[in-house]
């Protein structure tokens, strides 16, 4: 069923329910931000094409000429909101009712709800996930497990509320405005101010966002324009709206402080997303053979480059009076297996423990069962409500700290984790589901672009294993046609015939194969979802 709004049309079903959150009202809201905003954020997008094909040339980034004097001026971002004052440990999941219900109640300061990474950008996913954050807001929200007969409701004390909409570079297929697909960022935040905001203020919180992928501090000027038309149309108090940026891609890295600036009025500080950061390095220096990474499992955020950025990040941030929030901890619990689960707590901990006492305010997890063993880390290393007053002075980080391409084995089997890691998550993405338990990881849509990422760059670069193997696609067929096969012995004959394991492997193989690198396997992945229907 379409329907019309101000030049803007949805194509996706309105199911029962839907028309609560796609109102005409919401709708025209959506059209004035996509009328307003969607012809630079393309621009934007074209100003990415033109700095890859300099570092494909061999330009490397670095901090900015023309920006120095903000980086040398004394500036602060605007008082951060009481309760953004202490965010020692966050959760993040997707949108679906379950799981809000669940991470909301989890002890975590913070639950990030994700309309990007760990969430699969179906029609029915993007809207039901609108719903479920309404609920959640007005604490309306409840489920019933089907299976179980299991209630699930909202405690009396739970997470703040701050959601991820998507990056810059997705589109909306479901909704056009004069024909083209609209912004998929546009579409979830505008859906969430238009209904949320006022609740949200009127309980003494805020419309709190992250905002994933950026590149530049002029896609961090954008956000600022849309806060400012979104604060003046929906009448909310001018600064209202603040945003959490993910640090997560290396250009970004080199612009910290001027995307805090442009943010400021705006800004709840930064976030090393670390799993992204990785995938961005790859990508961005693909063509160079000089920055072939190691194995995945050994880029940790020990290595120097990586270490480099988070300290960074925490200087910069606290001499701007803003939080430095840590990165994902990827383990989980893994039921049944006693010694596997406190290897997993104890690398937990030591994660948590190296960013506490590095001066970060706070940090990720991805599990209600870890939320206890990060809190009690950063209980012990910050009795106070964050670390903003350690001004981290004695941290110097040049250009040539952040482009260290680490040393490191390059291994079969770490080639056999990256194809088995790839089909896995978009087999699971390709059934509406963004965020999967595998190998007691749980991994999103950042981790499965690592993973596919490496294995194109070390076949067009033609990178030899530690134990003199090309990698050739010859050799990367052969370990598809393997991992294909242990899948099946891995969920059994039945749910693999049922599964989408060979439209993964096929989509995967096509990510490495191609010499024109896709930039996000979410593109053409989501090219499918919209071509079935979904």
């Amino acid at each position: 069923m379409a329907t019309s709004m101000s030049g803007l049309e949805v194509r996706g079903p309105v199911k029962p329910g839907f028309e609560e959150i796609l109102t005409p009202e919401a709708l025209a809201f959506l059209a004035e931000l996509e009328g307003r905003f969607g012809p630079e954020r393309q621009r934007l997008m074209d100003v990415r094409s033109k700095r890859q094909a300099l570092l494909d040339q061999g330009h490397k980034p670095d901090f900015l000429p023309e920006t120095r004097a903000i980086r040398e001026a004394d500036w602060t971002i605007a008082p951060l909101p009481v309760d953004l004052l202490d965010r020692r440990v966050e959760i993040t999941g997707p949108v679906d009712r379950k799981m809000v219900i669940n991470a909301l109640n989890s002890g975590a300061k913070v639950f990030m709800a994700d309309y990007e990474d760990a969430t699969c950008p179906t029609w029915t996913n993007l809207v039901e996930g609108q719903i479920n954050i309404r609920d959640a807001v007005r604490r309306t929200i409840s489920y019933e497990d089907p299976a179980s007969g299991k209630k699930y409701r909202l405690s009396d004390k739970t997470a703040v509320l701050k959601i991820r909409p998507r990056g810059w570079h997705l589109e909306e297929r479901h909704v056009l405005m004069d024909g083209e697909p609209m912004s998929g960022a546009l579409f979830d935040f505008g859906l969430h101010v238009f209904h949320n905001a006022h609740e949200l203020l009127a309980r003494g919180s805020g419309p709190y966002v992250y905002l994933p992928k950026l590149e530049s501090h002029f896609e961090a000027r954008l956000w600022r324009e849309v806060f400012l038309v979104a604060e003046e149309y929906l009448h909310l108090p001018h600064g209202s709206i603040k945003a959490t940026v993910l640090i997560e891609t290396i250009l970004a890295a080199f612009e910290m402080d001027e995307i805090l600036y442009e943010l400021r009025e705006h800004s709840a500080g930064l976030n090393c997303g670390r799993w992204d950061y990785i995938f961005s390095f790859i990508k961005k220096f693909r063509k160079d053979p000089a920055a072939v990474m190691p194995d995945r499992a050994e880029v940790t955020m020990a290595t120097p480059f990586l270490s480099a950025y988070s300290q960074l990040a925490i200087k910069t941030c606290h001499r701007r009076g803003a939080p430095a929030i840590g990165g994902m901890a990827a383990f989980i619990p893994v039921k049944g297996n006693p010694e596997a689960n406190e290897i997993a707590f104890s690398r937990v901990r030591a994660d948590k423990e190296r960013e506490a006492s590095n001066g970060h305010d706070g940090t990720w997890v991805a599990h209600p069962g870890l939320v206890p063993v990060a809190c009690e880390v950063f209980d012990t290393y910050m009795p106070t409500p964050n670390q903003i007053a350690r001004k981290r002075t004695d941290v110097v980080v040049t250009a040539a700290d952040l482009l260290a391409v680490p040393p490191g084995p390059r291994t079969e089997a770490g080639l056999r984790s990256d194809v088995a890691v790839g089909i896995g998550y978009i087999e699971a993405w390709l059934r509406g589901l963004g965020c999967v338990p595998l190998f007691n990881l749980m991994e999103d849509a950042a981790t499965a672009e690592i993973s596919r990422t490496q294995v194109w760059q070390w076949v067009h670069t033609g990178t030899l294993l530690d134990d003199g193997q090309a990698v050739t696609m010859g050799l990367v067929d052969r370990i598809i046609a393997e991992e294909l096969s242990a899948w099946k012995d891995r969920v059994g004959a039945e749910p693999y015939m049922g599964g989408r394991y060979a439209d993964a492997a096929a989509l995967f193989r096509d990510l490495v194969a191609r010499d024109d690198f896709t930039d996000f396997l979410t593109l053409p992945a989501y090219d499918r979802l919209v071509a079935e229907g979904a």
